[in-house]
């Protein structure tokens, strides 16, 4: 028996079993080794056949976006819209068959782009280059899900069930768990917080199932048996999305209204143009970047090479992305803008940069 008819087997068997209190073992024992057999479907087979075309685009710019959806959702069209690079598009589908990247120019960002091809149902298992897609996306830092606004909820549950079965999870903190494996001592289990989804034989079962039988594990959060599987796997990517609903003209403004209001969605229209500077707004609040300006001593700010650094970023990192050895000549810092108390401020390494503030770095 193969993986794939192992793993359809295990999601048979969880379907058909009753969730109540009598059988959350048995499932929390079956969901992990669905985790356990999705994860060897994503290791690369060891014999090496022909070497294919390269898909994976070198990573530049300030940021990565990575745009996944259906075939002819208007992906292309949305990359030939927002960047110089013109993406070949048509009306039928698998237009696009490799990735291709692009720069969006905002705020004085270089944002990289990449239009993926479309992923079929189906993708997680290797259907239709799905593997390789879902591989450059994990490297993005935000994916933007292209969804056709006539048929939008289908496509977006099942783009979403593909990215979960292969380790991205979309818009969802990391679970907050402590999982430490040790040499012996068997298991330490603790909680800071009543749990209602995971049990101490539940979590030894699950650790079991992975061959781990001494380690230390805390939940500082009520947790399920998945999120614990996640921690104990390792390898899962949390990033943001930004549900985006294209061909909007041709559905009716209720419904329009509706897909408008939903969590993290926004609806255009690449055909007409409509609503795409709102888009990139949105793209930019998700990536969390900042711009910082930098002052030389008696001049005036330099406002046209802004430093592109991400929310959260204090003054080292400022000095250490202007030049390496800045920090350890670093003395003090001038700040002006709304992270300081007045401006202009003096400051040390660990002060928090905000969004426009300008920054003059004084050294040894």
């Amino acid at each position: 028996m193969g993986i794939l008819e192992k793993i359809a087997e295990i999601e048979r068997e969880i379907s058909r079993t009753q969730k109540n209190k009598a059988t959350e073992y048995h499932l929390g024992l079956l969901k992990a080794k669905l985790a356990k057999y999705r994860a060897q479907l994503l290791e690369p087979s060891k014999s090496a056949g022909a070497k294919g075309e390269g898909f994976d685009v070198m990573k530049s710019g300030d940021a990565r976006v990575a745009l996944i959806g259906f075939p002819s959702v208007g992906k292309s069209t949305f990359l030939s819209l927002m960047t110089s690079t013109e993406s070949e598009a048509a009306s039928y589908e698998f237009t696009t068959l490799t990735c291709i990247p692009g720069v969006i120019e905002y705020k004085g960002a270089n944002i990289q782009l990449l239009d993926l091809p479309g992923i079929i149902e189906g993708a997680a298992q290797g259907k239709g280059r799905g593997r390789q897609v879902i591989a450059v996306a994990r490297t993005a830092d935000v994916v933007i899900m292209m969804l056709d606004a006539t048929k939008g909820e289908v496509q977006r549950e099942l783009l979403e069930k593909e990215l979960e079965s292969v380790g991205i999870r979309l818009n969802r903190p990391k679970p907050n768990i402590y999982f430490k494996p040790k040499k012996g001592g068997g298991l330490s289990y603790n909680s800071t917080v009543p749990l209602t989804h995971c049990s101490e034989k539940l979590v030894q079962l699950i650790l079991h199932e992975y061959k781990i039988f001494n380690a230390e594990v805390l939940f500082r959060e009520d947790s399920t048996p998945d999120e614990f599987i996640d921690v104990i796997v390792g390898n899962r990517v949390y990033m943001p999305c930004l549900y985006v609903y294209n061909k909007v003209d041709q559905i009716s403004i209720e419904e329009v209204d509706r897909l408008a209001h939903k969590a993290n969605s926004v609806v255009i229209s690449c055909g007409m143009k409509l609503n795409l500077d709102y888009l990139i707004e949105q793209l930019w609040e998700y990536l969390a970047l900042i711009c910082i300006y930098t002052k030389k001593r008696g001049e005036r700010p330099d406002f046209g090479d802004p430093i592109i650094m991400r929310r959260g970023a204090s003054v080292e990192h400022v000095c250490h992305r202007i030049h390496r050895t800045l920090a350890s000549q670093f003395k003090y810092a001038l700040v002006w803008g709304t992270s300081t108390k007045y401006s202009p401020q003096r400051v040390g390494l660990t002060h928090i940069m905000e969004h426009e503030d300008v920054i003059q770095i004084v050294k040894k």
